[in-house]
């Protein structure tokens, strides 16, 4: 969505550091999302995901330049209620009832959800009158993301949503987040699955040791990453020299089946026919997965 002219960003980083100890684990990012997008942090574990989140919603300070949400300090933001959150470490509170868990969130927030209309969107009413403490990880996890909506906050912060859900409960997680995000609020979620950064964001950052190493669409990302991938049967032949032929980066067997990805695919068939018949061969151009591997082994080349 485009930005307003004069309003400021939802979320702004401007070179900002954080440091524990020897590891710099946010190391001078820069990033603007503006107010309505839904952006997505794509990142190996340890890539600084959560440190970035952690400094956005005020829960640590910059070691060096700065973050702010709306304009002023992430601090202000939160007390006003303006940011929910749905964080990975959070434990249930015991003897209580998601109903009343998630009245009682919402009446520290000026102007709240209704709490069945948080239920519905979060996609919780069957757990209305269960007990907050005795839900699966997949049940716990959707009550947090109820949490994080009881407010009506215009930005919602997602650190690794999906990751206690089976395949329909993050489908379902999905269609809320989407139904919350077309009431025009500022999603920001943080993931480590490609698939769910290509299909529900606007736009994917992505991160490695600290740094913002791409900031595009799926299919902006897609194309950043020159070349594809060659696939052919090794019908009972070895991999000795594959690695070898021109513009291949990187070798993969599945089986019975070499997956090369390469920076020129046209000269690897050519040198892959001059070496035999080949079978079963897929040229294809380059994925999601080939730009994400192929934008973090840059980035580890170059620290």
């Amino acid at each position: 969505m485009t930005q307003t002219t004069g309003t400021p960003p939802a979320v702004s980083f401007t070179g900002a550091v954080k440091t524990f100890g020897a590891v710099r684990a946010v190391a001078g990012i820069d990033l603007d999302v503006a107010c309505g997008e839904t952006v997505a942090l794509l990142g190996r574990n340890g890539a600084g995901k959560s440190t970035a989140i952690s400094l956005l919603l005020g829960l640590n300070e910059p070691d060096g330049g700065s973050v702010a949400l709306f304009g002023g300090r992430p601090q202000e933001a939160v007390r006003a209620g303006r940011v929910g959150a749905m964080l990975q470490d959070t434990r249930p509170v015991s003897r209580v009832t998601v109903q009343e868990l998630v009245s009682f969130v919402a009446g520290r927030y000026p102007a709240p959800l209704p709490v069945a209309e948080t239920l519905r969107l979060a996609g919780v009413e069957e757990l209305a009158g269960r007990r907050a403490d005795r839900l699966s990880g997949g049940q716990a996890q959707r009550v947090r993301f109820a949490l994080a909506l009881a407010g009506d906050p215009a930005l919602i912060v997602l650190d690794e949503p999906t990751a206690a859900l089976d395949v329909e409960a993050r489908h379902a997680f999905w269609a809320s987040m989407r139904a919350y995000a077309l009431r025009g609020h500022t999603v920001l979620f943080s993931t480590h699955y490609l698939e769910e950064a290509d299909a529900h964001a606007d736009r994917i950052v992505v991160l490695d040791r600290g740094r913002l190493v791409a900031d595009g669409t799926g299919e902006e990302l897609r194309r950043s990453a020159e070349g594809g991938l060659v696939a052919f049967d090794l019908a009972g032949r070895g991999t000795e020299g594959l690695a070898l032929l021109p513009g291949v980066v990187a070798v993969e067997v599945r089986g019975d089946r070499a997956r090369l990805r390469t920076d020129d695919p046209d000269a690897t068939v050519i040198a892959l026919a001059e070496l035999g018949a080949i079978r079963g061969l897929e040229v294809a151009p380059a994925s999601l997965d080939d730009a994400f591997l192929a934008l973090t082994s840059h980035a580890l080349e170059t620290v």
